[in-house]
């Protein structure tokens, strides 16, 4: 495994455990900004790491 994957794996366990969920929200359109940039983090790694997996 490599370090890239391993990286996006701990941030992606870390997401997961401290960052909220909003996806049994009923509209996306009405977060705030601070909700709208966590889900946006939540994206960038969760791409992140499936790239770096689907490299490996």
């Amino acid at each position: 495994m490599g370090i890239r994957l391993s990286f996006y794996r701990f941030l992606s366990l870390i997401n997961r455990w401290v960052l909220p969920r909003f996806s049994r929200r009923d509209d996306l359109t009405r977060l705030s900004k601070w909700e709208q940039a966590i889900v946006g983090w939540k994206m960038w790694v969760t791409f992140r790491y499936l790239d770096a997996k689907n490299q490996h």
